[in-house]
């Protein structure tokens, strides 16, 4: 009487003890979220990217609008480094290393002239934490 009594009793613990084991198998409801796959590289991807290509991107720009790879500050700079060719930083996700132009004192010294002419009159609505705007 005694050994059926245990038999029935480790019978309930082994079924109890393999139906909780299975249930690791069985795939949950809602166990990831969605991801977003879509990237929009820019309009300068794989490209020249050099300061023609970033005034063409800069006066495209809207910084009212939410920052994507076709509306960014391609000037801005964010932890000390400039964006590729879709507003992507060293480090982040994505980043591709932009086909650069030709460079020289001369031509350095012309883009000086005009971030500062830039810095001086700068776009209405892109003061810093606008929504186009990394910083």
């Amino acid at each position: 009487n005694k050994s059926k009594l245990l038999f029935k009793m480790m019978n309930k613990i082994l079924t109890v003890a393999l139906v909780a084991s299975a249930s690791a198998f069985v795939p949950s409801q809602n166990a990831r979220a969605p991801t977003k796959l879509y990237f929009e590289y820019g309009e300068y991807d794989d490209k020249l990217w050099d300061n023609d290509a970033k005034k063409d991107v800069y006066n495209k720009w809207d910084p009212a609008t939410a920052r994507s790879g076709k509306n960014f500050n391609p000037f801005e700079t964010f932890k000390g480094n400039s964006c590729d060719a879709s507003g992507v930083y060293p480090g982040e996700p994505r980043y591709k290393d932009p086909t650069r132009g030709d460079v020289s004192f001369a031509i350095m010294m012309e883009e000086k002239a005009e971030a500062e002419e830039r810095d001086a009159s700068p776009k209405p609505g892109s003061e810093k934490g606008c929504a186009g705007c990394k910083n």
